[in-house]
Formats: C-alpha cells, structure tokens, sequence
C-alpha cells in the first residue's frame, strides 16, 4: 500500500477536523447555544430616536450648519456594519452585502418589522439562521434591537422624517424639563392653590417641599397639588380657557387667563407645566409669556387684575428660543429681532446636548401640528435668525 506523507496526513487530518467544526457551528448545537434567547423581550419603545445614518442636518438649518444643526446618534447602517459587515462575514468574502442602504432595503418591508429578513436574523431562536453567528460571540444588545426595530416600523427611510423626530424629541422635553420643581402640572397648580387662586383650593390641599441646589446651595420652596384627580381636572380647565379666550377675545373676554406661573402672584418658585404633548402644543401656540406675565396687563371694571396679554403673538420668548442659543427670536407681532440668546432652559435646566437640541428642531420644523406662524412668522416673515450667520429660517 502506497504510503501517505506526513505532511499529507497533516493535511487530511486538519481538513476533516474543520469541516466537523464547520458543520457543528453550522447546526449551532451543543453548550454554546443552549441558554441563548435572541428574542426581542422587551418590547418596543417609539421614544428611541432611530435613523439609517448616524449624522443628519436639520432642514432648517443654516448655510454652514451651527452646532445645533446636526443630529448625530448611533444609526442602523452602523450597527449593522458592526454585527454583520465584517471583513470576514457580509463585508467581505460572505454574500449578501450591507454596504449600502440600497443593500439593507433587499431585506426590510417599510413599515413592518415583524415581516422583514432582517429583523427575523436578528430576533430569531433558529439558530441555523440566527444572525450575527453564533459562533461570533458578538450578541446584538437590546438598545441596537431597538433603533432597528424603530428605524423599520417608521418607515425605514433613508433620512429621517417627523415619525422618527417627533416620539423622541417630545420625550426629550418631558423628561428632560418637566422635572418636579420645573415645568410641572402638579407644581405650577400647588403655587395656584397656595395662593388662593383655585376657589376652595387651599395650602392644606397641596405638599411643600424645599430644594437645595447642590452647587450653589440655594433653597427653593415649592409646593405641589398632588391630588392627580384635581390637578388633572384644573389644567385641563386651564387650557381650555387659554384656547377659548385667544380664539376670540371679544366673544370670549371672560375666559382671560388670570393665573401667573411667576411672582408676584405666586410666592413659590414654578414654571409652565410641560408634561404632556398637549402641554408643550399649549406653550407653543401661547407661550408663558403671553398668558402668565410678571405683571398686571389688564383690569376689568370691577377692578379684577389679569396677568394675560390680550395678543398671544406679541411675545418675546419661544419654546426653540428658549433652548437654542444660536438662534435669535423676532417678536411675532412687532417683528424685532431679541439683540441676545436666550438658550438657557436646556444648559442651565435641562442639560440638552446640542443632538437633543437638534432632534427638537427638527421635529418643530415638520410637526404639520405647530401653525406656520411659530415657525415662519407672519406671511414668512421669519421669526427665528441664527446669530452668527443672520440667516432667517423661512418656509
């Protein structure tokens, strides 16, 4: 019999050591897979923010975009690049590629994550499809799951639409604003009923508590109607009256907002509530300023004082001013231009990040729910100027 050299039984040897190792990596059998669980457990949250790609420039942006103009987080050609376009997987020798959006798209049906490849490689226990690999050791986490499940169920478009803004950036300022001594509901109405301004209301119906702030030690006294069936009952009231008085305020004069968040008719420190969407449509389409001044704008003929303009459009302040402090605001009514920023509700308050500031923008600019006018001004006019480059933001 002929005999096999040493090194060619090395090489048999190897060859079917590896083919075993191939075919039980293929079946994805044994201890490695026993315990794994890829699927998506925890279910969808529409508040995380999700696009294909990791940068993207606001609309509204100026010529050269400002450093609130870019919305950057993590994207879904990212993770995917990351998971599966490896040199040595689907960005190398192993077909189907993932280079492109184009490439990604073969395996999505818009709209429908449950009905697309790749959620299905991403989510599913068959481990003989399972992708990333098992064998990769390269789990994909539940925040990736996520922005990818977001990114389909949206639309999986190329660039980013309000769908994609809108749950994120509302989320944004309801968590990131309406903090319990901020631009809360159950705070702005305890100051109102302390102050005897809610009819039978009284300081026994609300909790006081103080706040110290830990850099500069200064306490902060605010006082809170925690009675959730009141305090529902009362700002719904609140912002009927609001919408029904500007809707017309000959027919409706009686309807006036009396109410201040700010002294001198509220002894405590507070804010305008800004803890639903409905909320922060409310500050938006009459902002604080109009409907809650610092002083006396109005009294009637029996002597009662009102806090309220009579023009919700002659104001100085807005809600994407007051967070953005590389734009300027142009009084609506007036049309003059503020000389300064006013952006100190998202780094003195809130602590946005200039992507979060962004994401807002973005999402204020395309929300068909915010009236052109608190965008664009009257007649396009422009009402927001960047302060560097003066350009004004029109339709």
């Amino acid at each position: 019999m002929k005999k096999v050299s040493i090194i060619k039984a090395i090489t048999l040897f190897l060859g079917v050591f590896l083919l075993t190792a191939s075919l039980f990596q293929c079946k994805k059998e044994g201890d490695l897979v026993k315990n794994l669980d890829r699927s998506y457990r925890t279910g969808p949250d529409t508040t995380v923010y999700a696009s294909f790609y990791d940068n993207n420039t606001i609309g509204s942006a100026t010529s050269t975009p400002d450093v609130n103009d870019i919305i950057k987080y993590r994207g879904v050609q990212t993770i995917i690049h990351e998971y599966c376009g490896t040199s040595n997987c689907h960005g190398g020798p192993i077909n189907p590629k993932f280079d492109t959006y184009n490439d990604v798209m073969k395996y999505v049906v818009a709209g429908n994550p449950s009905g697309s490849k790749l959620w299905e490689y991403i989510t599913t226990n068959n481990f003989d499809k399972a992708m990333p690999p098992v064998n990769s050791n390269h789990e994909m986490n539940t925040l990736d799951k996520g922005i990818i499940f977001n990114w389909i169920a949206n639309g999986a478009k190329e660039r980013p639409t309000l769908a994609d803004f809108r749950p994120a950036a509302i989320n944004l300022i309801i968590n990131g604003c309406g903090s319990a001594n901020c631009h809360n509901q159950a705070t702005a109405l305890g100051a109102w009923a302390r102050k005897g301004l809610l009819g039978t209301l009284t300081a026994s119906d609300t909790t006081q508590y103080t706040y110290v702030n830990p850099q500069t030690g200064a306490a902060t006294v605010y006082c809170q109607l925690s009675n959730t069936t009141l305090r529902n009952s009362i700002w719904t009231a609140y912002k009927d009256s609001v919408r029904k008085f500007y809707s017309d305020t000959l027919s409706f004069a009686s309807y006036r907002p009396y109410k201040t968040f700010t002294t001198p008719v509220s002894a405590t420190s507070t804010r305008g509530p800004l803890n639903t969407y409905d909320d922060i449509l409310l500050d938006i389409f009459y902002p604080k300023s109009a409907r809650s001044n610092s002083s006396v704008q109005y009294t009637d003929a029996n002597g009662n004082k009102f806090y309220a303009k009579g023009n919700y459009l002659n104001v100085t302040s807005s809600l994407v001013t007051r967070i953005d402090s590389t734009l300027l605001l142009a009084n609506p009514f007036t049309g003059v231009y503020a000389t300064s920023h006013q952006g100190d509700m998202a780094y003195g308050d809130g602590g946005l990040k200039p992507h979060e500031v962004a994401l807002i923008k973005a999402w204020y600019f395309s929300d068909p729910n915010i009236p052109d006018v608190w965008k664009y001004g009257i007649d396009n006019s422009g009402i927001f100027k960047y302060r560097k480059s003066g350009t004004i933001i029109k339709k």
